[in-house]
């Protein structure tokens, strides 16, 4: 019992418990740091459909500040759905838009405009109706 309150045991004991200490401290710390990135990466798609009959006209979508038409042909429609490839855009870019109109047979036709966050639908819009009719859409990964 007298070595142990004999002061070099106290010394050590009490330099082995700061190291101990600091080393914990400076672990968490940089434990925090990985996990507290500002900006991800996320898979993007796109996507423009509608009902029977209806004919894309235009398509246009916009990462951030670039913009892409990527169909605009009035006199050669898509007559089918239209999607765009998975992309990687990372969460720095803030801003995602879709634009797209269509011709739509009746009034009971939809065109509907999709972003696809990560595997899920973001956001979406529909738009019934018969003629010409279009649909706008935009995501920001700053807003919650």
């Amino acid at each position: 019992m007298k070595q142990f309150y004999n002061s070099k045991s106290l010394l050590r004991l009490s330099f082995l418990f700061v190291l101990l200490f600091s080393a914990i401290t400076v672990l968490n710390s940089c434990k925090k740091d990985d996990d507290e990135e500002e900006f991800q990466d996320h898979m993007v798609k796109f996507e423009v459909k509608t009902t029977s009959g209806g004919e894309i006209i235009t398509v246009v979508t916009q990462v951030g500040t670039t913009q892409n038409t990527i169909h605009s042909n009035p006199t050669a429609p898509l007559n089918s759905s239209w999607s765009s490839a998975d992309m990687w855009v990372n969460s720095n870019q803030a801003q995602l838009n879709l634009d797209a109109n269509a011709k739509l047979p009746d009034t009971d036709s939809e065109l509907t405009i999709n972003i696809w966050i990560d595997g899920e639908i973001a956001k979406t819009v529909k738009k019934k109706g018969k003629g010409v009719l279009e649909a706008s859409l935009d995501y920001s990964f700053l807003e919650p």
